[in-house]
């Protein structure tokens, strides 16, 4: 049928309101099959890898989908838990943690990936299920770009195109400049480094990458990111001494990407004496393999062989309780005339 919805819930219950938190994505499994399904479908989005399918499919099918899967499952391999993927447990942990917070209130809180498992499909057809009329659907990135965020709510609007009866919706837009994320960011810092026995010679904020040619065609991802590694280093004014640098990681294929990358950073630092550098990546809101197979462990190692002695890898939020206040604020203010909201 084209237009199909799940059954609903019966009329007399209640409508609720559903909060529906999305992260990028994560393979079933450590192991080659499952990260190739996995990068199958991520590299086969055309926000993601902006060039025609003609001559995109061809190689991907070809030598990455040949190649590239045995060595992620890898990278994958070096950081997976018993309970499963980084990002999956962080991210369910951040979801029932916000979920205590409206506990009582007809809000429903869930969560999903844009590519792999929990889909946005099934889990938004669960809470239209479970008698919720209203959704905020919540994507976990500080920063706004086509290849995260807009591709998240195409997979969300297009669920919805199939469905006769679709909830009233509203997106949660980029916080890259909140104070309460600025905030939240900034004292993780401080908290990785009251945590060490000395003070690093240098911090270094990591972002993910993105081609070059998406900030030329307009995309505010760069700037945001720009902007805050500027509030954090006014933020953390007085708590660190030495420079506050910004980079870009997670380079893929042979398109200039923004720069100047996370490596070539760490090379250059390395190079003018650096000994020890704190890295922490303001743009994942939760540990994932990008954070913890590519910076904590490749990373400390590319450092050491280019002249540094250590680098100190600082989470990110997680389910910190910090980051719960965060997103209750920030999901609160988003339902402000569904449901009262209290002072963010």
């Amino acid at each position: 049928m084209p237009f199909a919805s799940p059954a609903p819930a019966s009329s007399g219950s209640p409508s609720k309101i559903g909060v529906l938190l999305v992260n990028l994505g994560t393979p079933d499994a450590a192991d080659p099959p499952a990260v190739k399904r996995y990068l199958r479908e991520f590299l086969s989005d055309p926000r993601v890898v902006e060039l025609p399918a003609l001559l995109w499919q061809p190689i991907l099918r070809g030598v990455v989908l040949t190649t590239r899967p045995k060595k992620s499952a890898h990278a994958y391999g070096q950081v997976w838990t018993p309970e499963g993927s980084p990002l999956a447990v962080n991210t369910a942990a951040t979801a029932r943690a916000l979920a205590e917070r409206f506990a009582g209130e007809g809000v429903l809180i869930d969560w999903a990936m844009r590519y792999g498992n929990p889909s946005i499909a099934d889990r938004v057809k669960a809470m239209l299920a479970a008698g919720c009329d209203r959704l905020l659907f919540a994507p976990l990135y500080p920063h706004y770009c086509g290849a995260t965020t807009a591709t998240a709510n195409d997979a969300l609007f297009s669920v919805l195109a199939g469905l006769r009866v679709q909830p009233a919706v509203r997106t949660l837009p980029s916080y890259h400049a909140e104070p309460a994320y600025i905030g939240a960011v900034a004292d993780g810092i401080r908290a990785g480094l009251a945590a060490l026995d000395h003070a690093p010679d240098a911090l270094l904020l990591s972002y993910h990458g993105m081609p070059e040619r998406t900030r030329q065609l307009g995309d505010p991802y760069h700037d945001q990111c720009v902007e805050t590694s500027r509030l954090l280093v006014e933020a953390l004014r007085g708590d660190f001494a030495g420079p506050i640098e910004t980079s870009f990681q997670s380079r893929f294929g042979k398109a200039k990407w923004l720069e100047p990358s996370t490596e070539d950073k760490l090379a250059e630092l390395a190079s003018k004496g650096v000994r020890s550098v704190a890295v922490a990546a303001p743009g994942f809101s939760a540990d994932c393999v990008e954070t913890l197979e590519e910076i904590a462990i490749r990373g400390e190692e590319f450092f050491s062989k280019n002249g540094g002695s250590r680098l100190h890898y600082f989470p990110c939020l997680n389910a910190d309780p910090k980051a719960i206040n965060l997103y209750e604020g920030l999901v609160r203010r988003e339902l402000s005339g569904w449901q009262a909201p209290p002072p963010f």
